[in-house]
């Protein structure tokens, strides 16, 4: 069993490359994943993409976080390959389904972990226009490991927990193996 736990973060805004329907035109500036057939996690640059797709792949299972209708159509850039096809566990779209709204990373994790997210996806498209790769990684990295945490706790409890528009906590149930 290798679930691989993955999140890349990008080179330009969605504002830049002219809406949504653009997506894949924003390129990667970092990927990680998390492999628990390794216990390890991976950094990938843009040039390793074809090595990330191989990965991704290879695994018995992809677990992200938005990683449906993002992630994977940022990577169409760079492969014709149905990654959508993959055995994916899309944390988001899961919660979206039960809910019928969206509920972002950084809610969830508060909400049921106690933790906070270290920065967001326009402050690592910054720090990738300044050359700041360590920090960039490393804030991949954090939210690879977030998705991780939240995953085994749905798994482990059966539920995540989200504030609702008062900032009380409410739960929605998870049936994740």
């Amino acid at each position: 069993m290798n679930d691989l736990f993955f999140d890349l973060e990008t080179q330009r805004s969605i504002q830049e490359v002219g809406g949504r329907e653009n997506i894949r035109l924003l390129r990667v500036s970092v990927a990680v994943a998390y492999s628990t057939a390794t216990a390890a996690f991976k950094t990938y640059s843009e040039s390793q993409i074809a090595e990330l797709i191989a990965d991704l792949k290879a695994a018995t299972r992809v677990i992200g976080f938005n990683v449906l209708r993002f992630d994977y159509e940022v990577l169409k850039y760079y492969t014709q390959e149905r990654l959508s096809d993959l055995p994916t566990l899309d944390l988001l779209e899961d919660v979206y389904n039960k809910l019928g709204f969206r509920v972002g990373l950084d809610a969830l994790a508060d909400a049921t972990l106690g933790v906070k997210k270290s920065a967001d996806g326009l402050a690592a498209i910054q720090w990738f226009r300044e050359g700041k790769l360590e920090q960039l990684a490393a804030y991949c990295c954090d939210d690879v490991a977030i998705t991780k945490q939240l995953f085994e706790w749905g798994r482990d409890h059966g539920f995540l927990q989200y504030p609702d528009r008062q900032g009380r906590k409410k739960q929605v149930p998870v049936t994740w193996r």
